[in-house]
């Protein structure tokens, strides 16, 4: 049984506690995924949640117009919750400007295809490779996001290192129907199991197989 099946099988998956995914499915537009990305950028899903409500409950619906017209001040005290909140302010009034002056829509982007789309994604002002992933594989797009608990997981795997790296192992594995459930089992794993501090390596069902295994003092659930 390999890594893939092992995480597959053990995790319950919580989609609730996922921002990008909720916003989308929720009929949230394609700013405000957008929007939800950018506010879980080096913050958690709690934190990001809380800003995105706040800026949700101010203009009701969040578009690229509604954000344009607010001072960058006010924005900035809407999405205080998710921290940083001066530097996100100012890239979403650029975000807001950039989606105006694009004309971005989810069909456009399902027509660029996921090259094109990803490299015109990652144009756009505080976008970079995760941000640009996390929309394109909510969209329907193939593409798996790496972000830092699925690094860490890689890396004590041992099966890569880098972004593209790991990224391009997880796609080869997977169907791509499954990339954007996979990718979230990942992320909740590395919440709850895989941690950065005190793996509970303990109860973790990969247990001895894998390379960076501690013992807890007990034997691990397989």
């Amino acid at each position: 049984m390999d890594y893939i099946e092992v995480v597959d099988r053990y995790v319950q998956l919580r989609v609730e506690e996922f921002i990008a995914p909720v916003v989308w499915r929720s009929g949230g537009n394609l700013f405000e995924l957008v929007v939800a990305v950018v506010l879980s950028q080096n913050t958690s899903d709690k934190n990001a949640f809380k800003a995105f409500n706040s800026l949700k409950r101010a203009l009701g619906s969040i578009t690229p117009e509604a954000v344009a017209k607010l001072a960058e001040e006010e924005l900035a005290a809407l999405i205080k919750p998710a921290g940083m909140y001066r530097i996100r302010a100012r890239a979403l009034k650029a975000l807001a400007e950039a989606f105006l002056k694009h004309g971005i829509t989810p069909q456009r982007l399902l027509e660029m295809g996921a090259e094109r789309a990803r490299a015109f994604l990652m144009s756009l002002p505080g976008v970079g490779k995760k941000t640009a992933d996390v929309v394109l594989v909510n969209i329907g797009l193939p593409a798996f996001p790496v972000d830092t608990h699925i690094t860490r997981i890689a890396r004590r795997w041992g099966i890569g290192r880098s972004y593209d790296e790991i990224s391009r192992w997880f796609m080869d594995r997977l169907p791509p129907a499954r990339y954007l459930e996979f990718h979230l089992k990942l992320i909740q794993f590395g919440r709850d199991v895989c941690r950065a501090r005190s793996p509970r390596c303990g109860v973790c069902p990969i247990g001895e197989r894998c390379p960076s295994f501690k013992s807890a003092g007990r034997s691990p659930v397989i």
